[in-house]
């Protein structure tokens, strides 16, 4: 995929069990298309998730959007957490219930490890909420470490993840 000079291709995973979970996330697909020198590229279908974890919650909503950034990994990732606070994300116990979560997945082929500022996201090659809409909207990436996201799905796909729209 050929870029516009300092913009980079991000993948976001999206969540949410909370308050119409499947509101939330629609409308933060919005708001990421929205986000200063970034292009929504693609999003995924959503996909309902039982809880990990922390059990006694409700499902979650879950989807991934492919966005161009000219965003430092820095600035991106206060954008994200404004919007989770616009959304009424409030954190508390590690794994619990929330109206909208906003993870940095993967930044082109970085490797960041920042007080903060993991990329690629941590266990992110473990769960199924993430790795089926990845491969839904980019087939042939690969996280940088852990390898092909098509290979890791086919892995987990046993995690009780389901299409919904």
């Amino acid at each position: 995929m050929s870029h516009a000079p300092g913009f980079q291709t991000a993948h976001i995973g999206l969540g949410g069990n909370l308050d119409d979970p499947v509101r939330h996330v629609c409308q933060a697909l919005e708001e990421l298309a929205r986000l200063p020198n970034t292009r929504l590229l693609a999003c995924s279908s959503l996909y309902r998730t039982a809880p990990v974890g922390k059990l006694d919650q409700p499902d979650f909503v879950n989807a991934v959007a492919m966005l161009d950034t000219a965003l430092s990994p820095r600035e991106l990732l206060q954008e994200l957490l404004a919007l989770e606070a616009r959304h009424g994300r409030v954190r508390g116990e590690l794994s619990g219930p929330r109206t909208l979560d906003l993870d940095l997945l993967l930044l082109g082929d970085r490797v960041i490890r920042e007080p903060g500022l993991e990329v690629p996201h941590a266990r992110m090659h473990q769960r199924a909420f993430v790795l089926l809409p990845l491969a839904e909207v980019s087939p042939h990436a690969v996280i940088p470490g852990r390898g092909s996201v098509a290979d890791l799905a086919a892995r987990v796909a046993d995690q009780g993840v389901i299409r919904i729209d």
